[in-house]
């Protein structure tokens, strides 16, 4: 008996020297993991590639602490330029015909380049003009005490003026509701025959869209110029200026009362988050991203700026794991 005894004491002692050795090993390859030495290359690598579109350089590369170069990354030429194309191809279904078309483009860039409130592209007081003709064409932002971001820019409402009957600006209203707070629609092909005037807009399939929805694009569009057309000529003819109730209750009398409530709203300051997650990830938030999204929002409602939003993501542990 006493020999059992000490076989199964031997056995019991090598169970157990080897679940420490097991443990032993296992916290070896835990730290070694937590030490990883090709973390900070890969961070690197994803920030340079989602700022600039490129491999990191060396002051990235050799950063013990990739994320924190971040603020160096959002002052970058090349930076602003990639996102100034990233929100033309956000606001725009494809590029525009001619450069001047593209107002989104030049705006966001100079909004970036002058360190201006996001908001500012939507309500800045600027208007993007094209001079010249040809290879020689150039396209620049001015100040205009008349103009609502790149919203009056005459190339941005003759792209979408529409082709509506009486000269209402469907289109134009809808590209207000997208381009400032995602609003996201899809068009029905009418059938052969099919009534587009008011009257057909209000029947059953057409009137979420055009009436009831917060959104009422004919209510909308009510409160805009309205275009002419004689010929080539293209006019933009004021309305009454009497207020009109959209976006679900507020009385509104023109585009500018408009967008300035849109901008003073939640969900411009939610839009444009998801607008930088889209940008930094490719995709929109997940909801186990709330909290980074909050912050997200919040950095943006106390600075104004664009820059604080994107910086507030791409510096969260989590961009880079």
């Amino acid at each position: 008996m006493a020999v059992s005894r000490l076989k199964i004491l031997s056995i019991l002692g090598a169970v157990a020297m080897a679940s420490v050795w097991l443990i032993a090993s296992h916290t070896v390859v835990q730290a070694q993991s937590d030490e990883d030495p090709g973390k900070d290359v890969r961070c690197a690598t994803r920030l340079a590639v989602t700022f600039l579109g490129s491999s990191p350089g060396a002051n990235l590369l050799q950063s013990s602490e990739p994320q924190t170069k971040v603020d160096e990354l959002l002052v970058d030429p090349i930076f602003q330029e990639r996102f100034a194309r990233f929100i033309n191809s956000t606001m725009n279904d494809a590029p525009g015909e001619s450069p001047e078309e593209d107002a989104a483009y030049y705006l966001t860039k100079y909004v970036l380049q002058s360190a201006k409130p996001w908001k500012d592209l939507f309500i800045g007081a600027y208007n993007i003009v094209a001079t010249g003709t040809g290879a020689n064409k150039t396209v620049s932002v001015q100040a205009d005490a008349e103009g609502l971001g790149y919203f009056r820019s005459r190339a941005w409402l003759l792209r979408y003026a529409g082709n509506e009957l009486t000269g209402l600006k469907l289109n134009t209203a809808y590209r207000l509701l997208n381009n400032v707070l995602g609003l996201r629609l899809t068009a029905t092909t009418n059938a052969p025959g099919a009534d587009v005037s008011a009257t057909g807009r209000q029947a059953a399939a057409c009137r979420g869209c055009h009436y009831d929805g917060w959104y009422a694009l004919d209510k909308t569009a009510a409160i805009l110029t309205k275009v002419q057309r004689q010929g080539q000529d293209v006019t933009f003819t004021p309305v009454d200026g009497q207020p009109k109730e959209v976006l679900g209750g507020l009385s509104l009398k023109d585009d500018k009362e408009l967008v300035t409530a849109m901008v003073n709203s939640e969900q411009f300051n939610f839009n444009a988050c998801r607008t930088v997650f889209q940008f930094l990830y490719g995709r929109e938030e997940n909801s186990c991203e709330g909290p980074v999204f909050d912050r997200c929002v919040e950095a943006l409602q106390s600075t104004g700026m664009i820059q604080s939003a994107l910086a507030v993501v791409a510096k969260d542990p989590s961009f880079c794991q």
